[in-house]
C-alpha cells in the first residue's frame, strides 16, 4: 500500500546525500527501499566503506499531513538521542541529521541498521514461551520509557506551545486538532463530527488524574519492536513521541490486551478512571487510522473500508 506522504529518492539523489554527509569518497553499493512504513520513505543502504545503515526521508513541505505530524522527524531524532543517552532502552544510533532542506526539499537522517526482525513478522512462528518472554521484556522497556519525566505536557517537540497546561487541556487540544484535520480534508465521517466532539468533551474530566508529564513512545506496535534470538534488540520509529499519560502506549490499547506485557510493566491499570482514559485513547487512535487515509491518500480501497468499519466498532466500544 502506497502513501502520498512518502518522498521517494533516486539512487543518484541518495548517493548525493551520502557524499555530502560522509565524504565524497563514500558511495552507495546497494540501496533497497523499505516498504513497511506508511509516512516517511526509508532505504537500506550498503556503503562503499562497508557500513550498513538506514536513510530516512521526511515528507516534503507540500505534503498534506495531520496536525500532530508536523516536524516529527526532528522529534524522532531528538527522542532517539535522548534514549541513547539514558542507555536503558535499546534504540538505533543516529549518525547524521539534516534539516536544512538544501540538498532536497525534505529533512533526512542516517541511522544504525539493526540486525533483527520486526516482531510482527515473526510473532506467529515463535513458541508461546518466546512470545511471553518478548512481551514481558517490552513491558519492562515501556516502563523505563514512561518513567522519564518531562517539564510540560504535549508533543515532544520543544516548539509545541503547551508548557504549563494540564493534561486535560493538552489532550483536548490534540484530539480537537485531529477533528479539525478531518474538516479540512473533507473526511466522510461515519459519525457526525459534532457528535464525536461533544462526546469527547463530556469525558475529558477523567484526564485530571494525570498530573505529571511522562515520556510516551505512542507507536510501539509490534512492527516497531526488533527482535533477534528471542530478545528485543531495538525499539524504532520515535517520531510520535510525546509527554503525557503512559496509558497512551500501544500495548494498552484494546488491539493487544497482553497480560504478559502488563506483567513486565508491573501494572495492568484496572481502576474505573484508568479504564475511562484508555477508552478515550482507543477512540483517538481509531480516529487517526481513518482520518489519515485522506491525508496520505492510500491507494488501497480495502484499507479505507477497514479503517471506516474499525472506527464504527471503536465508537460502539467508546459509547458502551
Amino acid at each position: 500500500m502506497e502513501s502520498f506522504t512518502k518522498t521517494k529518492l533516486t539512487t543518484e539523489q541518495q548517493n548525493d546525500l551520502v557524499g555530502v554527509t560522509f565524504g565524497s569518497h563514500v558511495s552507495i553499493q546497494r540501496s533497497t527501499e523499505l516498504t513497511g512504513g506508511y509516512f516517511n520513505a526509508a532505504y537500506d543502504l550498503l556503503l562503499s566503506d562497508g557500513r550498513d545503515m538506514i536513510l530516512k526521508i521526511a515528507p516534503s513541505a507540500e505534503a498534506d499531513t495531520l496536525s500532530y505530524e508536523h516536524d516529527i522527524m526532528s522529534v524522532e531524532v531528538a527522542a532517539m538521542r535522548l534514549m541513547k543517552s539514558k542507555g536503558t532502552v535499546p534504540v538505533p544510533e543516529v549518525y547524521a541529521y539534516d534539516n536544512s532542506k538544501e540538498m532536497i526539499s525534505s529533512e533526512f537522517f542516517f541511522m544504525e541498521k539493526i540486525v533483527g526482525q520486526p516482531y510482527n513478522e515473526i510473532k506467529e512462528a515463535l513458541s508461546s514461551q518466546q512470545r511471553i518472554s518478548i512481551e514481558e521484556e517490552l513491558g519492562r522497556y515501556s516502563r523505563l520509557i514512561n518513567e522519564i519525566p518531562g517539564e510540560r505536557f504535549g508533543l515532544f517537540s520543544a516548539s509545541t506551545p503547551v508548557k504549563g497546561t494540564s493534561w486535560r487541556e493538552t489532550f483536548k487540544h490534540l484530539i480537537m486538532n485531529l477533528l479539525e484535520d478531518a474538516r479540512r480534508l473533507k473526511v466522510e465521517m461515519p459519525i457526525p463530527l459534532e457528535t464525536v466532539e461533544a462526546e469527547i468533551k463530556s469525558h475529558l474530566h477523567v484526564m485530571d488524574a494525570v498530573v505529571e508529564p511522562r515520556l510516551i513512545h505512542w507507536d510501539l506496535w509490534d512492527g516497531n519492536v526488533f527482535v533477534r534470538e528471542g530478545r528485543i534488540v531495538a525499539l524504532i520509529d520515535w517520531e510520535r513521541a510525546l509527554w503525557g499519560d503512559p496509558l497512551m502506549e500501544y500495548y494498552f490499547r484494546y488491539i493487544e490486551n497482553s497480560e504478559h506485557f502488563c506483567r513486565g510493566y508491573g501494572n495492568s491499570f484496572d481502576s474505573p478512571n484508568e479504564h475511562a482514559r484508555k477508552k478515550l485513547y482507543d477512540l483517538y487512535i481509531d480516529l487517526i487510522y481513518f482520518i489519515e487515509c485522506y491525508s496520505r491518500k492510500y491507494d488501497s480501497q480495502g484499507h479505507l473500508e477497514w479503517a471506516h468499519d474499525n472506527l464504527l466498532e471503536g465508537w460502539k466500544r467508546f459509547m458502551n
